[in-house]
C-alpha cells in the first residue's frame, strides 16, 4: 500500500514537471547537470532532482548498482563548496528505478559547484556573476557591512560633536532623551557605531571627522549637464564630503540652485507662485535611498546627473531579494544606516520612500518615476515638467509657423520629419525610418525636397552632423 502511494506520488510529480524546487534527469550520466542543479538549488529555495525522468515528464527509470547511490553521494560533497550532502532515496514506481535527491537551502551561501555558483530562475538553472556572487554572500551573512569594524579608523577619529548633533536630532525626531545616562562609548556601542573599541563602518559614515579618508567610496557627486547627454557641457558640479547626513545637506543646496521654477497662477489669487519642477523633497529622498541601501564594497561612488529634461540618480548595487520598486517592502542592505537615518528624522517611516516619492511625483505633474536596474548598478530617473510642457508648446508653435509662412505644400510625412528633427536634430534617416514606419529611401526623398524648400539643412558630415530647422 505505502509502495502504490509512493508510485502516485512520483507520477503526480513527475506529470507537474520542472519548476522552480523541481528539475528532471533522465540519467546518471548527467552528473555535472546534476551537480549544478545542487548548487542553484542550495542557493535558492531548495528543491527536488529526480533522476530516470526525462524533461518531458516521462518516467524512464535508470539501472542502480550496490555503490551507485553511494557514488552519486561522493561526486556531489567532493565537488560542491561548502561541501553538500544531500538526502537520496530510492523509489520505484512502475518497476523503475528513479533517484530522489532532495536539497535544502543551504545557510551558507554561495554553494559552489565545481568552483562555479548557480541559482534557480524559473526552471532553470542560471550562472552567477562575480557580483551576483558578493551580493548572495553579503545576503547570507549574519553580519551587515556597516556593522562591521572599519580596519584603518581608531576610537579618536569619531567626532563628539556630531555624535551630540545625533543625539539633539534623535531627541527632536523621536523623542528620545538627548542626555546620556551610560558612558559615551557604551552608547556608540550600543548603536553599533563602535565595535571592540573600534569604529565600525556606520560609525564612520555617520560621525567621522574625515569620512571620505577611510571609505572613499562613500563619496556623492552631482553634476548639472547642459542638454540632454551625458556628454554635453558641464555647467557646475559638487562633490560632496563628510558624514552622510552632511552630504544630505550639501546636495540639497546644488539641487535648490540648479532645478527649474515653475511659476503658476493660484484659483484663489490672481498672484503668481513658484514652485521647483522637480519636487526637492522626492529627490532628496531618493539621494538618501541610494546612500543608505548601495552597496559599499565596491569602489563607484553615488553618482547625480541634472539634465536639461530628467534628474539621475545612480548608485553601485540593486535591490535586496524579494524587493523591486513595485514591492518596496522594509529589508535594508545596511540596518544601521538606515535606522540612524531615521533617528535623525531623515526618513520618516521604514520602507516608505518610493511611495512617497510617487506621491509627490503625481502631486506636482511629473512623470512617473522609472528604474533601470542592471546586477552593477540602481538607476532612478524622475523627468521634468517643465520640459516636456515647453517642447509641446515649441512644437505646436513652430508647427502654426510652417503653416503660416510656407507658400509651397509641406506633405504630412515631411511635417512628421520636421517634428522628429525638432525632438533630436541628431535623428538619423535610419532611425526616422523605423519611426514612421515608411522606407528609408522615401525618408531621404522627403530630406532632400525640405532642403530644397529651405526648410532644413545638414550641419556637417552624414556621420557625426545634425539636421537644423530653418525658419522661413
Amino acid at each position: 500500500m505505502e509502495k502504490n502511494k509512493i508510485n502516485q506520488e512520483i507520477k503526480r510529480i513527475a506529470k507537474k514537471g520542472e519548476s522552480k524546487n523541481l528539475e528532471f534527469k533522465e540519467s546518471l550520466s548527467c552528473r555535472d547537470e546534476i551537480g549544478e542543479s545542487v548548487s542553484a538549488f542550495c542557493n535558492s529555495a531548495g528543491g527536488r532532482i529526480l533522476v530516470g525522468v526525462s524533461d518531458f515528464g516521462e518516467v524512464k527509470g535508470i539501472e542502480i548498482g550496490k555503490r551507485t547511490i553511494e557514488e552519486i553521494a561522493n561526486f556531489i560533497k567532493q565537488n560542491t563548496d561548502n561541501p553538500i550532502y544531500p538526502n537520496i532515496k530510492l523509489e520505484k514506481t512502475e518497476d523503475r528505478n528513479i533517484l530522489v535527491i532532495e536539497i535544502n537551502e543551504s545557510e551558507e551561501k554561495p554553494v559552489f559547484f565545481k568552483g562555479r555558483a548557480y541559482i534557480r530562475v524559473g526552471k532553470s538553472n542560471h550562472k552567477l556573476s562575480a557580483s551576483e556572487i558578493r551580493k548572495l554572500a553579503k545576503e547570507s551573512s549574519k553580519s551587515y557591512w556597516d556593522e562591521q569594524i572599519c580596519k584603518e579608523a581608531a576610537l579618536g577619529d569619531i567626532d563628539k560633536a556630531k555624535v551630540r548633533w545625533f543625539l539633539n536630532q534623535r531627541e527632536k525626531h523621536r523623542n528620545t532623551h538627548k542626555e546620556l545616562k551610560i558612558s559615551f562609548n557604551q552608547f556608540l556601542g550600543n548603536i553599533k557605531a563602535i565595535k571592540n573599541k573600534k569604529p565600525t563602518n556606520a560609525g564612520i559614515l555617520f560621525f567621522s571627522k574625515d569620512t571620505l579618508k577611510f571609505i572613499s567610496q562613500a563619496q556623492l557627486r552631482l553634476i548639472r549637464i547642459k542638454g540632454k547627454e551625458i556628454g554635453g557641457l558641464i555647467i557646475n558640479r559638487a562633490d560632496c564630503n563628510g558624514t552622510l547626513w552632511e552630504m544630505v545637506e550639501q546636495s540639497e543646496e546644488f539641487l535648490k540652485k540648479h532645478i527649474n521654477f515653475m511659476g503658476f497662477r493660484t484659483e484663489k489669487s490672481f498672484q503668481r507662485e513658484d514652485k521647483f519642477d522637480v519636487p526637492i523633497k522626492a529627490l532628496r529622498e531618493l539621494i538618501i535611498n541610494a546612500l543608505i541601501h548601495r552597496d559599499y564594497e565596491t569602489t563607484a561612488d553615488v553618482r547625480v546627473f541634472i539634465f536639461d529634461d530628467r534628474v539621475e540618480i545612480i548608485n553601485p548595487g540593486n535591490f535586496p531579494k524579494g524587493v523591486t520598486p513595485k514591492k518596496p517592502i522594509h529589508k535594508p542592505v545596511n540596518k544601521t544606516l538606515s535606522q540612524y537615518m531615521y533617528d535623525i528624522g531623515f526618513i520618516e517611516k521604514y520602507g516608505s520612500g518610493i511611495m512617497m516619492v510617487k506621491s509627490l511625483l503625481k502631486e506636482n505633474g511629473n512623470k512617473e518615476l522609472e528604474y533601470k536596474l542592471h546586477e552593477l548598478e540602481t538607476k532612478v530617473i524622475v523627468y521634468s515638467q517643465v520640459y516636456g510642457k515647453e517642447l509641446k508648446k515649441e512644437l505646436k508653435t513652430w508647427g502654426e509657423k510652417v503653416t503660416e509662412k510656407v507658400t509651397e505644400k509641406v506633405t504630412e510625412n515631411q511635417m512628421k520629419i520636421l517634428t522628429q528633427i525638432l525632438k533630436n536634430r541628431f535623428v538619423s534617416a535610419r532611425k526616422l525610418s523605423f519611426i514612421m514606419g515608411i522606407s528609408e529611401r522615401k525618408i531621404k526623398e522627403n530630406l532632400s525636397k525640405l532642403k530644397q524648400k529651405g526648410l532644413l539643412k545638414r550641419i556637417g558630415p552624414d556621420k557625426g552632423g545634425y539636421w537644423e530647422i530653418v525658419e522661413k
